[in-house]
């Protein structure tokens, strides 16, 4: 008998699961809607927070992605896991957010990285990370804060993993190409 690799062991017990608790929420169990939201919730506002870069709109966001991917459970196929259907919601929704912003002037900037070494270095990533598009922004947050795999990116974001790549490769040369130059005005 073949060894099941551990890496698609652990999707396809994840997939189970969620699966398990997505059956009940199309059944209107409020424990397995509390159960997904108390697994996703923490990494939701997280994503929405370094998308949005406004810590205090994230909340909003990620209680509106919940509300959405319940109230639209239906929708999501049982091959498909719940945790990417709700990152697809929150950053929809956080797009639908910066598009109408736009002309709003002097929001807070603000963003919440998970690992930063330092103050300094926390402040000024976000700044940085600012002036990347929104499309960028998304990509490089989800692929190298969040540590979503290439494939989950492209899932939560709708697109090919080629777009992906591509995304991801321009917001690591701009990224970088700003970092050097902050660099070069902090000495």
């Amino acid at each position: 008998m073949a060894e099941i690799p551990v890496a698609q062991f652990y999707d396809a017990q994840v997939l189970s699961e969620e699966a398990y608790w997505v059956a009940r929420c199309r059944r209107g169990d409020e424990g397995a809607m509390r159960a997904l939201i108390t697994k996703h919730r923490r990494r939701l506002i997280r994503i929405a927070a370094n998308v949005l870069r406004d810590s205090h709109e994230a909340e909003d966001v990620a209680q509106e992605a919940f509300v959405k991917a319940f109230r639209e459970i239906g929708k999501l196929r049982d091959d498909r896991a719940f945790s990417s259907y709700v990152y697809r919601i929150c950053v929809r929704l956080c797009m639908d957010r910066l598009r109408s912003r736009r002309s709003e002037p002097g929001l807070v900037d603000k963003i919440q990285l998970s690992e930063a070494p330092s103050v300094e270095t926390r402040v000024l990533v976000e700044k940085l990370l600012g002036k990347l598009s929104p499309d960028l922004r998304a990509t490089l947050v989800l692929r190298e804060i969040e540590q979503l795999s290439y494939e989950e990116v492209a899932e939560v974001l709708n697109v090919p993993v080629g777009t992906v790549r591509s995304r991801l490769h321009t917001a690591r040369e701009k990224f970088r190409a700003i970092w050097k130059e902050a660099m070069k005005e902090n000495l």
